[in-house]
């Protein structure tokens, strides 16, 4: 007799379950535990926490959201909602990537946790925000004339998944600092340049760090969204 399959771990895989307290409900929940998410990052977030934080008891939240892996895709899809994508059919398919590329970084760098849980995430994906966000970047790369148009799009976000993920690492790591960007760059500036002391290529670059930091990111991002962006476009041309 075949062994009957287990279900699917993920809150698109199941029935939304009826409210049981009034005044809490899933909206109100993904809402509280992004906040908690965004403070303090994904490790720290507990069931336990969250019921505390809604005044509610534990077995309400649990009619809701039945485990973290659940409550984590539907913050992460939650957080998609802010993400856009031009319309398909532009003059310059460039610059439409790029706009959405940014929109994602955007959106990453707002909430820290997001672009290292989107592969944690169970079947985020199949989230109503994310599904849209899938279809419309499909919507604008197809008309452009890859041959794999879902390739592409690996390739973009492949890079800017990545980026985003480093970004907001460094970004959480300077507010444990307390200190603001710049400053967290400069009070540790003599210590870098000492230990790249006896390293000729690292003392010149470190020699010449611009002094806003937040400019340099920006311009790292755009170089390398440039670079991905030269090599589609030359498939295009040269397929």
């Amino acid at each position: 007799m075949p062994a009957k399959s287990a279900p699917v771990a993920s809150v698109w895989a199941r029935e939304k379950r009826e409210p049981d307290q009034p005044g809490l409900n899933r909206a109100g929940i993904v809402r509280e535990a992004i906040a908690m998410l965004d403070a303090e990052g994904a490790e720290a977030l507990s069931m336990r926490k969250l019921a505390a934080a809604l005044n509610a008891g534990a077995a309400s939240l649990y009619r809701h959201v039945a485990t973290k892996d659940e409550l984590m895709e539907l913050a992460v899809d939650e957080v998609a909602a802010e993400m856009s994508v031009p319309p398909p059919g532009g003059a310059d398919w460039r610059a439409d990537v790029t706009a959405a590329a940014r929109s994602f970084r955007a959106a990453a760098l707002r909430h820290p946790w997001l672009a290292s849980q989107l592969g944690q995430a169970g079947l985020a994906y199949l989230g109503p925000n994310l599904m849209d966000y899938s279809e419309r970047l499909a919507a604008l790369v197809t008309g452009v004339g890859f041959e794999e148009p879902s390739r592409a799009i690996d390739v973009v976000f492949a890079y800017v998944i990545g980026m985003s993920t480093t970004e907001a690492a460094w970004l959480a790591t300077i507010a444990r600092s307390g200190e603001t960007e710049a400053e967290f760059v400069a009070n540790r500036m003599p210590a870098a340049a000492a230990a790249a002391a006896d390293h000729a290529y690292l003392t010149a670059a470190y020699g010449t760090v611009a002094p806003d930091p937040v400019a340099v990111r920006e311009e790292k991002f755009t170089y390398g969204l440039d670079v991905v962006l030269d090599g589609l476009e030359r498939r295009l041309t040269h397929p």
